[in-house]
């Protein structure tokens, strides 16, 4: 007899009942006696009870060192899973991918290629995220040590994901990312040929209540500066090199399309068809001055190979 009703578990929602974001480095147990009004005792039963979360994390931990920008979020219930790996582990589904994605790593960064399809921090709906994975590589070997988000990539983009491994290069590097990078070079893989075969696309973005981002003369609207040079085409598809001056959310998606030609598998802002089966957005090269060494750092994560099998049936235009 067949079996029935084997139902397939949604994850749980977690409630919370407060939401932090980090303004300056703290120990953990003194940044909520700050923020929380309730004893001593009150928020250690909140940590030793797995209430705590920070960035989508567990934390038990009063010394948990905290940095800027983290989030720290006080859930209604006890959270059994620690974070989205070991939720994950228990399924059997999938093991820690970090360790095959890894670029980089010293004692001072953690350099991966983030996979499309996952986010770089959790979210309300998502736990499974670059962060939680790059905290249980770190904790496998150093149970105090923690990745500290210094940028973040879209969630269906591939490509270079850096995080610090310690709070004093993360507290000197946050403050002024957008000014210390040096190099942020992407691969796009649009619908549509460009007009020029390179060019620079200057927009001034802004973004509504619903987190869309678009083209705007508002004098709120910030301006983003995009160059592009096309690497290979055909009738119907183009493959762009793209370097970017500023770091504006959903920067090169909103301008492509504005433009005419948008990345493939775009469903928010341009074409949801996509030949490669995911968004034609990939993280290539980010450069940087390490801040206490002055050595320039360097990263770059090889090109997918779907990218280019758009092209393999048809030689590219010259």
């Amino acid at each position: 007899m067949e079996k029935r009703n084997k139902e397939t578990k949604r994850p749980v929602r977690t409630s919370y009942t407060y939401r932090f974001k980090v303004n300056r480095s703290d120990a953990l147990l003194d940044y909520l006696l700050g923020r929380l009004d309730l004893s001593r005792n009150s928020v250690k039963g909140l940590l030793h009870d797995r209430k705590v979360l920070v960035n989508g994390t567990v934390e038990t931990r009063f010394d948990y060192p905290l940095a800027k920008d983290d989030e720290v979020r006080i859930a209604k219930e006890p959270v059994r899973a620690a974070n989205a790996q070991q939720s994950l582990k228990g399924k059997g589904k999938k093991k820690n991918p970090i360790k095959h994605c890894i670029i980089y790593e010293d004692d001072d960064f953690l350099v991966i290629n983030k996979p499309a399809g996952l986010l770089s921090v959790e979210s309300d709906t998502e736990k499974e995220c670059a962060y939680a994975y790059a905290a249980d590589y770190l904790k496998s070997r150093d149970p105090k040590a923690r990745p500290y988000v210094l940028h973040r990539i879209d969630k269906e983009t591939s490509g270079v994901l850096v995080f610090a491994k310690n709070i004093k290069l993360h507290s000197m590097l946050k403050g002024h990312w957008n000014e210390d990078v040096a190099l942020r070079e992407y691969y796009a893989l649009v619908e549509g040929l460009p007009k020029e075969e390179k060019g620079t696309c200057t927009v001034y973005l802004a973004e509504n209540t619903n987190h869309i981002v678009y083209v705007s003369r508002s004098r709120s609207a910030k301006k983003a500066v995009t160059h592009y040079e096309t690497v290979r085409k055909n009738g119907m598809y183009a493959l762009l090199r793209v370097r970017i001056d500023t770091g504006r959310k959903n920067q090169i998606r909103v301008t492509f399309a504005d433009k005419g030609f948008p990345v493939v598998g775009d469903d928010k802002y341009g074409h949801p068809e996509s030949p490669i089966g995911r968004l034609g957005l990939h993280a290539f090269a980010l450069e940087f001055i390490h801040p206490v060494t002055k050595q320039t750092m360097h990263f770059e994560a090889k090109l997918p190979a779907e990218f280019n099998r758009v092209f393999a049936a048809k030689k590219p235009e010259s």
